[in-house]
């Protein structure tokens, strides 16, 4: 459809070409009036006989014909191309818009390539995958977040189970006030079976918590009966999202509700059920809680498993403490008679031949002296005054025992001494006495008293055997000893590896009574998969060698525990292994947290190569992408030059200046408007084509000279210009924009409007 413009532009150059015509043929007429000196007549009668005439007096209409095709073609190239140039802009403005965009992250952002554009297409399937890619991210990150809550919450729970759980009430409501909080629902309870008796067997709420607050239970469920006792019974776990009225309430300051979801989760560990935990929140639950919540289930019952074995061995041990104190009170009635017969044995060897060498040959050998009943020196042997560093006998003899003791012992040994001078029975034991250098001896002693006919004391008789370096020895092996069993896991092993002896700490871990595990070998502690290894280190030990490394065992109730082990065999006198002693310590916690570590590095690092693999595709498509939006601007510069060659080659000035004015386009039109070659004004400020003359600048030609200043845009305004000769010229100028992302350009469509009519 013609435009209005079109139509402007065929109407201006038809009258300008009928003026022409006929301004000619006035000046035919004029010039033959004149020079000629032709009257009207003989000018009317030339017009009408001569062809040439004929033809001068057509040439309005000739004119003003040429000049209407003429300017129709024109009109209909230039507008065609404008209108290319103004698809051509928009089109590139939306697909930068669309880019600068997807470049800020916002992949939401909508655009609707035209058919066969092949850039535009590839672009929105860039936007795709970068969509699909955040939204795969956003799944990931939410999907550790998750992991890492579970992670937190299972180290948090293992943390309150480990801490003193004698008492289940206690332990009831630190469970579920920290279970409610974590999981951020408004209600729980915990519920454990109680029942000694299978016919009495029902579930007892023991702690209930809501809205922060704790509320002291009140609820027995029997077994079966219920939504709970049925989860209890069958072993699964239950979760409702439909709730009927009267199932729950939850009360707070604000009234009663009834929630929207349940969860109900038994209390099991090794297909024994120990309880319930029953959870209630006005939103739902998610899955990756529910599943946490029944993790958090299995530690809770495996810890009140060993709570209530604990209560039974407490009891057992009770009960064998009693039976114990009554075989000590028997032992101690044998132990009487046992000495009072070793009483009569010593009388009848006191009477004996053999009594008095043996005397004489323990004379030389052990330490020996004998004192009245009142405790003074009446012999020393020669060891007595040597051991006591003393140089004769006449510096001990007559001094009373206590100069030969500690201070600390006067006091219990003094009673002691009571009894033998009264003839009572002998005493034996190690003792420490004090050397005249005040050194400590200690030795193995023996005060037996030698009786008269009326059995009183007719002298006391003291034997003993240096065992000062074998006591200081012991005190440290007991040290020592006292401090392994206070720290370590001790187990005295056959050679077989039978259990010997164990200490409680082995007793507590294992989760075995005294009695089960001296009944059982170190083999009987390990996993199937672990067995042969630890046949090899074993053989190892009984070849001599001490093994030092990790060692996985199991429970009594299947749980893996983790112990830094020493394995360290003991030599009897003939070089032969007698024992093996065990020493452990608990690494359980450690060892779990670096096998969780190894497994959170591993999924770590595939994450990485997903994130690697996912970036190279993404440059890799985005490498495609620049290089053809470079092809497209390749295209683009080439159409660019086509554009600039038909304009070169119009019949009217065009040229084009940037936003500051300076001149990037100069046709061969407007080089003879100017009358000045392009090479002189290209890459020069606009100003050179309009110099100051001294003369008011009309408003339109103000504007365009001054960069800060709004031009006059797709107006056609009549101006004068000044060429290179100084002289004026009346022009129609048009001025039209064009943006390309930050840079915008001006084009001035100038026609001259002094054409000559000759």
């Amino acid at each position: 459809m013609q435009t209005k413009r079109d139509r402007n532009i065929v109407l201006k150059y038809t009258l300008s070409g009928f003026v022409i015509g006929l301004a000619t043929v006035l000046l035919v007429l004029f010039l033959d009036f004149i020079l000629r000196d032709l009257t009207l007549e003989q000018i009317a009668r030339a017009h009408t006989s001569n062809p040439v005439y004929i033809i001068l007096d057509l040439s309005p209409l000739v004119l003003a014909l040429y000049a209407y095709f003429f300017s129709r073609q024109f009109a209909r190239v230039t507008g065609r191309l404008n209108e290319t140039l103004e698809n051509y802009e928009d089109r590139l403005n939306r697909m930068q818009f669309f880019v600068e965009e997807l470049r800020k992250g916002n992949t939401d952002t909508e655009y609707h390539p035209e058919e066969g554009e092949t850039l535009g297409h590839s672009i929105l399937a860039l936007r795709d995958e970068l969509k699909k890619n955040q939204q795969e991210e956003e799944q990931r990150r939410k999907e550790d977040e998750q992991r890492h809550w579970v992670s937190e919450g299972l180290a948090k729970f293992g943390e309150i189970l480990r801490e003193d759980t004698n008492d289940l009430n206690e332990l009831s409501h630190k469970v579920i006030s920290n279970l409610v909080k974590y999981c951020g629902v408004v209600q729980g309870a915990l519920f454990i079976i109680n029942g000694e008796e299978e016919n009495d067997r029902h579930l007892e709420m023991t702690s209930c918590y809501a809205y922060d607050r704790h509320k002291f239970p009140d609820k027995r469920i029997e077994m079966g009966e219920g939504l709970l006792g049925a989860t209890v019974k069958e072993q699964e776990t239950t979760y409702m999202t439909e709730v009927p009225q009267d199932f729950v309430h939850i009360t707070s300051g604000l009234g009663e509700s009834t929630p929207n979801a349940v969860l109900m989760v038994p209390l099991k560990v090794n297909d024994q059920v120990y309880g319930a935990i029953e959870l209630a929140d006005f939103h739902g639950i998610e899955q990756y809680v529910r599943d946490f919540v029944e993790k958090v289930g299995e530690s809770v019952a495996s810890t009140i498993s060993n709570v209530k074995i604990n209560a039974r061995t407490s009891r057992l041990l009770e009960e064998s403490r009693k039976q114990a104190e009554e075989l000590s009170s028997k032992e101690e009635q044998m132990r009487q008679n046992m000495e009072e017969l070793k009483a009569t044995q010593e009388e009848a060897a006191r009477q004996s031949e053999r009594f008095i060498l043996f005397s004489n040959a323990v004379s030389h050998t052990m330490i020996h002296a004998e004192y009245d009943p009142q405790g003074y020196l009446l012999y020393a042997n020669t060891k007595f005054i040597n051991k006591l560093g003393y140089e004769s006998a006449e510096e001990v003899k007559n001094q009373p025992l206590s100069k030969f003791l500690d201070e600390k012992d006067h006091d219990w040994f003094d009673q002691i001494w009571e009894r033998l001078a009264r003839g009572g029975k002998h005493f034996e034991d190690y003792m420490k006495h004090v050397t005249k250098q005040g050194n400590d001896l200690w030795t193995m002693s023996t005060y037996t008293p030698m009786r008269k006919e009326d059995g009183s004391a007719e002298k006391i008789l003291y034997l003993g055997l240096d065992t000062t370096d074998q006591k200081k020895q012991s005190l440290d092996y007991e040290a020592q000893i006292n401090a392994l069993n206070q720290s370590t896991q001790k187990v005295e092993l056959l050679p077989s590896g039978d259990v010997l002896q164990v200490n409680q700490n082995f007793v507590r871990l294992m989760e075995y009574s005294e009695e089960e595990i001296k009944n059982k070998t170190i083999f009987d502690f390990v996993h199937q998969t672990d067995l042969n290894q630890l046949r090899q280190i074993w053989q190892k030990v009984q070849q001599g060698d001490i093994y030092e490394g990790q060692l996985r065992q199991q429970t009594k109730e299947g749980k893996e525990v983790w112990l830094q082990v020493t394995l360290s065999p003991v030599l009897d006198l003939y070089g032969d292994i007698a024992k093996v002693i065990y020493v452990g310590h608990d690494i359980t916690k450690s060892r779990q947290m670096e096998i969780e570590t190894a497994k959170q590095a591993e999924q770590l690092k595939e994450q990485e190569k997903e994130l690697k693999k996912a970036q190279s595709d993404l440059t890799k498509k985005l490498e495609e992408a620049r290089e053809e939006v470079k092809q497209r601007f390749r295209e683009m510069e080439k159409e660019k030059l086509r554009n600039e060659r038909t304009l070169e080659g119009a019949s009217d000035a065009i040229v084009t200046i940037d936003q500051n004015g300076i001149i990037k386009f100069f046709n061969k039109a407007a080089e003879e408007l100017w009358q000045i070659e392009r090479s002189m004004v290209l890459e020069r400020n606009i100003n050179k084509l309009f110099p100051d003359v001294g003369g008011e600048r009309e408003d339109f030609i103000e504007r365009l000279l001054d960069p800060d200043k709004d031009k006059i845009v797709g107006e056609r305004k009549e101006v004068k210009i000044i060429n290179a000769n100084q002289e004026e010229v009346p022009v129609i100028m048009l001025l039209s924009m064009a943006k390309v992302g930050e840079e915008t350009t001006y084009t001035a469509f100038i026609q001259n409007i002094s054409v000559d009519l000759f």
